[in-house]
């Protein structure tokens, strides 16, 4: 318990020494703020807008409600993800630089080792995915939020849920990763790629049905659900209470997922979510377990 300790303070005090990796993870969360607003809050309004009969006025602040919940949950969803691989880029750097030969030699046993970088990973991606959801939170509330107490709790616990997955795919991941340039290779293709594979960036209902199935089998979809479905409750709830239809419109921003044409409870998200994690995390510890036992037979 000692070893894990001293462990996890320096692989967290390296992240944040770190100010590269500690500034470009920070950064993300704001810069996808800033670009949303900017490009995609006006596509997000018009389609919006589009769901109504033509004639119809819908008010500025219930659109601007739908825009902000719609833009923050897609932000969350990519960031909680992509912040964790940039976290856990410390323990490919202990291989790049030849740190990691002198912990193994130490008298630190190598499951304690493993495990410190994914609970050092894990502590440092909650503070800056927590610290991103309160920028958010101030985002959505300074244009116009719908949501209540509960719903904010349900984000953040869906914010805790996907860095857990992020940190346990990225562990997986970074496990066979030994050089710079792989870090950036996976850095680069993670952080332009996994936006549109979860429907962050564009709905799933927009793809064609065979990518939508597809897509239906990656479990972070059901994590963008999650957070779609809590950040937009409020504002969805206004909207059915002034007599318009919601079914349509959650159809086509994913807060309804469909599961080969079966519709997807927010039971089975978090289920799906939850049953992942720890799949994931058993993945990373029998890999660690395995390591262990090829390098006691070749000694």
């Amino acid at each position: 318990m000692r070893e894990m300790k001293i462990l996890l303070k320096r692989n967290i005090k390296l992240f944040f020494k770190d100010k590269a990796m500690f500034l470009t993870s920070l950064i993300t969360p704001v810069i996808l703020l800033v670009l949303y607003s900017t490009f995609l809050g006006n596509v997000y309004r018009e389609s919006f807008l589009s769901a109504f009969p033509e004639g119809v006025s819908i008010a500025d602040k219930l659109a601007d409600g739908f825009v902000g919940g719609q833009l923050i949950s897609s932000i969350l969803a990519v960031s909680c993800v992509t912040i964790s691989f940039c976290s856990n880029m410390l323990m490919v750097q202990d291989k790049a630089n030849g740190s990691i030969k002198d912990l193994t030699i130490s008298p630190v046993k190598s499951p304690v080792l493993s495990m410190s970088y994914y609970f050092a990973t894990l502590v440092s991606t909650l503070i800056i995915c927590f610290t991103a959801t309160a920028l958010c939170l101030v985002y959505a509330a300074i244009i116009g939020s719908y949501m209540a107490f509960t719903d904010i709790l349900l984000i953040l616990l869906d914010v805790f849920l996907l860095v857990m997955f992020g940190t346990a795919l990225s562990s997986i991941i970074n496990f066979f990763l030994s050089t710079q340039g792989q870090i950036s290779a996976v850095g680069t293709i993670v952080s332009s790629g996994y936006g549109f594979i979860c429907g962050a960036y564009m709905p799933i209902s927009q793809f064609s049905d065979g990518l939508q199935k597809f897509i239906s089998l990656l479990p972070g979809t059901y994590g963008t659900s999650l957070i779609r479905n809590h950040a937009m409750r409020g504002v969805i709830a206004e909207i059915e209470s002034q007599g318009f239809p919601v079914e349509e419109i959650k159809d086509s921003i994913d807060c309804n997922l469909y599961f080969f044409g079966n519709k997807v409870s927010l039971g089975a998200d978090y289920a799906v979510l939850c049953g992942t994690i720890a799949v994931l995390i058993a993945v990373y510890i029998l890999m660690n377990v395995i390591k262990l036992k090829k390098a006691g037979k070749n000694s």
